[in-house]
């Protein structure tokens, strides 16, 4: 039981998350998912099952403001973005899934950056 490698770790305290975390119509989640060369961040309506909204440092509209996919700034870039989609839509307010990671980093740059941009949550 203790054997659990990193990803199933993440894993397992993502289904954590879930279980109290979820995207109604009128708020849908923010969701999150850090690779070690990019920043993936949707925002899904769970009732529907349709994803809004996404952004990622793969976009090509974002891939050429940034000059590194990896880093604090490329998140902070993908926050902006998808506030900025999310607000085109109509989406102001969401819940914000963190995917098991911890708050800190690549993810908390990406929160911080779409509130600050106008996402609620």
């Amino acid at each position: 039981m203790g054997d659990l490698s990193n990803r199933e770790a993440r894993e397992r305290r993502h289904k954590r998350v879930r279980n109290k975390v979820v995207g109604k119509p009128d708020r849908p989640r923010l969701n999150v998912y850090r690779s070690n060369k990019h920043i993936y961040a949707q925002i899904i309506d769970d009732f529907a099952e349709e994803t809004l909204v996404s952004a990622s440092t793969v976009d090509t509209e974002i891939k050429t403001e940034i000059e590194v996919s990896s880093n604090k700034e490329a998140a902070e870039i993908v926050g902006k973005y998808l506030a900025e989609r999310a607000l085109d839509k109509g989406i102001e307010k969401v819940v914000f899934d963190r995917g098991g990671f911890d708050y800190h980093g690549r993810i908390e740059a990406l929160a911080e950056a779409a509130r600050e941009n106008g996402l609620e949550f």
